[in-house]
């Protein structure tokens, strides 16, 4: 994102609806601004703010003549008054932070918004966590926060230590250089962005030191995580293994989502012959 200096009459009104906290007014420029290093090209600053086309001149000489008899003239607190908020082309590896950041733009990954995974949602159908098996989902990053690849990769690295499976369809899946070792891809690691989303899986077994390793973790690295945990219900819907263990553990726990077993695979292929056709 830039702010074009041109049009910028130092309204203000972007300053707060960053939710990153990158965008600032230069006193001696007396400009808004974008701090680079803060800023996760999340676009809410262009698509947040409804804009005017003021002439920037006319709109500074107002504020300039208001401010010396005092009184204010300000645009709504919500409007960009002379539209000087511009989403310029961005390149990899910068491209990775919109990617990621922005709810509007496709992981073409995954073919999914946002952070690029349905996570256990479509689970009834695509069986990404089965019978006797555990998921987890490690969010890291936050609006305020957000998190840099570099510290995803100290827990991915670790993960591959411990000998957890990697979702397959997952975006941060999708960059690690090398699954066997957790190492994501050195040319986006100081990359910053808004959130994202670690799959892996485990046998029941495993549950009690992927939460130890999590919290061992977090202490190591500068950003927030929220660990989600899930499993496959039996034949009559209950889950009596999975909950036991986390209460167990000390692990307080609730049913956060449930997928009902309503979904169903489509256009699928039978591919027993009978009668030499294919069903």
């Amino acid at each position: 994102m830039i702010i074009n200096q041109d049009k910028c009459v130092a309204c203000g009104n972007c300053v707060a609806v960053c939710p990153m906290s990158a965008i600032y007014v230069d006193p001696v420029k007396n400009r808004a601004n974008i701090n680079d290093e803060a800023c996760v090209e999340c676009g809410t600053c262009f698509r947040g703010m409804s804009t005017e086309n003021l002439n920037p001149t006319i709109t500074r000489s107002i504020r300039k003549i208001a401010k010396t008899f005092r009184f204010r003239f300000e645009p709504e607190p919500d409007v960009c008054p002379t539209s000087a908020i511009e989403m310029n082309e961005l390149e990899m590896p910068r491209l990775i932070r919109q990617i990621f950041s922005d709810p509007v733009v496709e992981h073409k990954s995954t073919g999914i918004k946002g952070r690029g995974t349905e996570e256990v949602k479509t689970n009834d159908v695509r069986l990404r966590v089965d019978t006797d098996e555990v998921g987890y989902t490690i969010e890291f990053g936050r609006p305020g926060v957000g998190v840099k690849f570099s510290d995803i990769e100290v827990m991915t690295k670790t993960f591959a230590r411990i000998g957890v499976k990697f979702e397959k369809n997952n975006p941060v899946t999708h960059l690690l250089a090398d699954e066997t070792t957790g190492e994501i891809r050195k040319d986006i690691l100081d990359e910053k962005i808004l959130s994202a989303i670690v799959e892996i899986k485990t046998d029941i077994n495993m549950v009690e030191k992927v939460l130890s390793t999590v919290r061992e973790v977090n202490l190591q690295i500068d950003t927030v995580t929220a660990i989600g945990i899930s499993t496959r219900c039996d034949d009559n819907g209950e889950d009596l293994v999975l909950s036991n263990l986390l209460e167990k553990l000390g692990y307080p726990n609730f049913r956060a989502k449930t997928n009902m077993g309503l979904g169903r695979i489509t256009n699928t292929i039978d591919l027993t012959k009978k009668e030499g056709q294919i069903k």
